[in-house]
């Protein structure tokens, strides 16, 4: 490797360290404590919350003054819209900008949910950014931050600094070298786990030896996370031991040591136990109990044989559905090379070979079900805004846009509107990233035409029984 592709790859990894509603849960104590906890009463999953939100593992981003100054680069109409708001609702049009949450103990200042402060007026990101989200504007603890807006997060602080006479830290270098997610909603953390693999040995020691590693860019929808306890393994294809030293995976940044990193296995086993602490949101409006008994009886006689059982206190089968067979769309399942899921496996997130690992993925894992009212939009690369258009798949849309905080009850999923391709006046990258087109690379709409062997009927029953689940 030459010094100028060093020096872009280590540009490109240091940019990197990204960690991989109130709806009430069926379980209260999965929300954060009220009031603090003292150390001696704390459990393994308040710790796992406490350090989840307030400590850093990777560097600040960016400055609390650079965030409120991010206004003064946006687009006409809206910096001046800003200009003329106070500063409460500058904060308010820039966490809808970026799809920013604020903290259930917020007063309205400080970091967002899915950042930690560092004490000297940095932000840094943390796994709340993309796995903590919103429905109808309520906060729901552990689901996918589907407004999350990363890479026009990202856009304006770049333009923000330079503004401001400053040098751009490791995101912006980074954002340089990859795309962070093309739509609102979604992120290309795969190949940041990718990119940031390449910089360690198998021992997680710094490589002498730095060679640019195989990037298939592609687009992910984040996961809930309350189904994880529910789970024996890891991502969509199921090819890792669930367990806290994949979690770590995103913290591999340069200035963290190998021995810093391995340090702290047992914080992330806490953070893990927060993480299976967390149960489905109960859907809040109304349920025809008869139409979704019969739905059941659908469900349980066409799609058990793969998704499993949905009661209290089962497992997930997590039976993967060959790619032949699913229809979905391929590009996540091809992104990894075989050399690098052999590394994962053999190296120390893989407990030097010991840990369950699927070298040579098929096709996708059938998800638990619990909660999925609140986890749109849907398929691994979010590219179905409601459970309705899953269950019609002739109807799911080319292009669309979802509104900010609408919720669609008939459909059941994100509010959306539905174009046969994308406006010919949406011309600025922000602007586009509004737009979810499953025309594009990885981004796919089509697949799980199972449903097409039920009639209108029982799709109509089936989608009523899922808001029990």
């Amino acid at each position: 490797m030459t010094s100028r592709q060093s020096l872009l790859l280590f540009c490109l990894v240091a940019g990197l360290g990204l960690p991989l509603r109130p709806v009430v849960h069926a379980n209260d104590e999965t929300s954060p404590p009220a009031t603090p906890v003292t150390e001696g009463a704390e459990t393994a999953a308040q710790r796992g919350w406490r350090l989840l939100t307030t400590k850093n593992y990777v560097p600040a981003d960016f400055t609390e003054a650079v965030f409120n100054d991010l206004w003064t680069v946006w687009p006409e109409p809206q910096r001046q819209q800003a200009a003329e708001a106070t500063p409460e609702e500058r904060r308010r049009m820039a966490f809808e900008r970026y799809g920013l949450l604020e903290r259930p103990e917020s007063a309205g200042s400080g970091p967002p949910l899915g950042y930690t402060s560092d004490g000297q007026g940095g932000w840094a990101m943390n796994c709340l950014a993309c796995h903590t989200g919103s429905v109808e504007g309520q906060l729901v603890l552990g689901s996918g931050n589907s407004l999350f807006n990363l890479e026009t997060l990202t856009d304006d602080i770049r333009l923000a600094k330079k503004a401001r006479g400053l040098a751009p830290r490791h995101m912006e270098f980074g954002r340089a070298r990859m795309p962070l997610g093309t739509t609102r909603g979604t992120t290309n953390a795969v190949m940041f786990g990718v990119a940031l693999w390449s910089l360690r040995d198998l021992d997680l020691n710094p490589r002498l030896n730095l060679r640019l590693p195989s990037f298939v860019h592609h687009d992910m929808d984040a996961p809930a996370f309350w189904n994880v306890s529910r789970k024996r393994l890891l991502y969509c294809e199921g090819s890792a031991e669930k367990g806290p030293r994949p979690l770590l995976q995103f913290v591999l940044v340069p200035q963290n040591s190998g021995d810093k990193i391995k340090s702290w296995e047992g914080e992330f086993a806490d953070i893990l136990a927060w993480i299976e602490s967390l149960a489905p949101p109960v859907y809040p409006g109304s349920i025809d109990r008869d139409l979704a008994a019969m739905g059941q009886r659908v469900f349980e006689a066409n799609c058990v044989r793969c998704h499993g059982p949905q009661g209290p206190g089962t497992k997930s089968p997590e039976k993967v559905i060959p790619l032949a067979e699913i229809g979905t769309d391929p590009v996540r399942l091809h992104a990894l090379s075989d050399e690098f899921r052999q590394t994962m496996h053999k190296g120390w997130f893989g407990e030097y070979g010991k840990s369950e690992y699927n070298l040579e993925p098929t096709g996708y894992v059938a998800p638990p079900l619990n909660g999925i009212w609140a986890s749109a939009p849907y398929f691994h690369n979010g590219s179905v805004p409601t459970l309705w258009h899953l269950l019609h798949p002739e109807q799911r849309p080319v292009v669309w846009r979802r509104t900010l905080h609408g919720y669609d009850h008939a459909r059941m999923g994100l509010e959306i509107q539905a174009f046969d391709d994308l406006p010919a006046d949406v011309q600025r990258a922000d602007d586009r990233r509004e737009y979810f087109d499953t025309r594009l690379k990885g981004k796919s709409a089509g697949g799980h035409l199972f449903v097409n062997e039920l009639t209108a009927d029982e799709k109509q029953a089936v989608l009523e029984y899922l808001k029990t689940l």
